[in-house]
């Protein structure tokens, strides 16, 4: 997924619809528990609040008992919630990555072996191997977070603005520094992604070729050198994974840094006022 040729295709690749038909209900399915996961967190948000509340005003805990019950069966439902939809993405990611291995594997029978021979046959196996692995990230964290956040994010927002609308005005101010941020850490990591995904076609190419020619390079003791060639790919290989994970971990401390501030800003504001 995500580039192609250079150009950025939005958040969602619209291939995917296109040529796996099985994701369609896995958007229907996850945009439905989306919703479903989004009121849980505002009833735990409200019970809990008023939980404390009534417990600092004095109610005996026999009168907070209905409440603690509510919160524990809010807790216990956002929990299957959370469960349903590992399942639901896991499932959605097998019969996507079947259904675009069997396409490949069709369209390669119909292109034919002079096709294949003028193309680089170790990349088209990294394709269909690692390449469509990568779809159980991109289907169990990926797309249920994006979902989670289209959904989420306004009616979280129009919450918040119904209970207090200084702090709602807050929130709609300090949002936007979120998905600023991510888009700038989104360039850079797919610039290191990129590198990487280009890195592992040169490594598997020089692999396949050094295997096909093993016999002519002990003939003239060569395997060595080829050994040696093998072993700069691979480090190189490394080293574009390990940039790839910091400016992963990056981009999470980003969003933590960020998702702070604007509660620091709120919890100041209210803290004001009271």
């Amino acid at each position: 997924m995500g580039a192609d040729g250079g150009r950025v295709r939005g958040p969602v690749d619209p291939r995917l619809l296109r040529y796996a038909t099985a994701s369609r209900g896995f958007f229907v399915a996850i945009g439905a528990i989306a919703l479903a996961q989004t009121a849980v967190i505002v009833a735990f948000a409200w019970l809990l609040t008023r939980a404390i509340t009534d417990a600092i005003d004095g109610m005996p805990p026999s009168a907070l008992a209905p409440t603690l019950g509510a919160l524990a069966a809010v807790i216990a439902a956002r929990a299957l919630l959370l469960w349903v939809r590992e399942v639901v993405a896991a499932r959605a990611a097998a019969h996507v990555e079947l259904q675009l291995r069997a396409n490949l594997v069709a369209a390669v029978g119909r292109l034919g072996p002079e096709w294949l021979a003028a193309h680089n046959s170790a990349r088209l196996a990294v394709t269909a191997g690692r390449g469509l692995d990568a779809l159980d990230a991109y289907f169990g964290r990926y797309l249920p977070q994006l979902v989670q956040t289209v959904v989420a994010t306004p009616l979280l927002l129009a919450v918040i603005w119904w209970h207090d609308a200084v702090s709602g005005l807050t929130v709609l101010f300090t949002l936007p520094l979120i998905p600023l941020f991510m888009v700038l850490i989104g360039l850079a990591t797919r610039a290191v992604q990129n590198a990487q995904w280009q890195t592992l076609g040169r490594l598997a190419a020089r692999f396949a070729d050094t295997v096909r020619g093993l016999s002519t390079l002990k003939l003239f003791s060569r395997q060595y050198r080829a050994v040696s060639s093998i072993e700069k790919v691979t480090a190189s290989y490394r080293r574009e994974t390990m940039r790839v994970l910091r400016v992963s971990f990056l981009s999470g401390f980003a969003l933590e840094l960020l998702a702070s501030i604007s509660v620091a800003i709120v919890a100041v504001s209210i803290g004001f006022r009271l």
